[in-house]
């Protein structure tokens, strides 16, 4: 129970600022990290958001997803948290800095 408690306890600014040093393009907007991605045409976008929605289930967190023809807006915060940002949030983004883009 411990352990659950504290992969959805917030972060402070200061941890997420040092987090964010090793997030290429990521922000915080609005307490959610964000990254817009721009890739070649809507069908590369789609290919990427399905890449997205893979390693979200594996995980067990899910981003908000907005697509604009070729670009894909991602944000991400911890809902159990109170829509603050969490270690589970960081993993994620790390995740998905991982991928390659189609």
């Amino acid at each position: 129970m411990k352990e659950a408690f504290f992969m959805c306890a917030a972060l402070t600014q200061s941890q997420i600022e040092e987090a964010l040093k090793g997030l290429d393009g990521w922000s915080v907007e609005h307490a959610k990290l964000l990254k817009v991605y721009k890739l070649k045409d809507f069908k590369a976008a789609l290919a990427f958001i399905n890449l997205i929605g893979a390693l979200a289930e594996r995980l067990d967190h899910h981003p908000e997803i907005h697509n604009s023809w070729n670009r894909v807006t991602l944000r991400l915060c911890t809902h159990d948290a109170g829509g603050q940002i969490t270690e589970k949030d960081l993993t994620l983004a790390r995740a998905i800095q991982s991928v390659s883009l189609p």
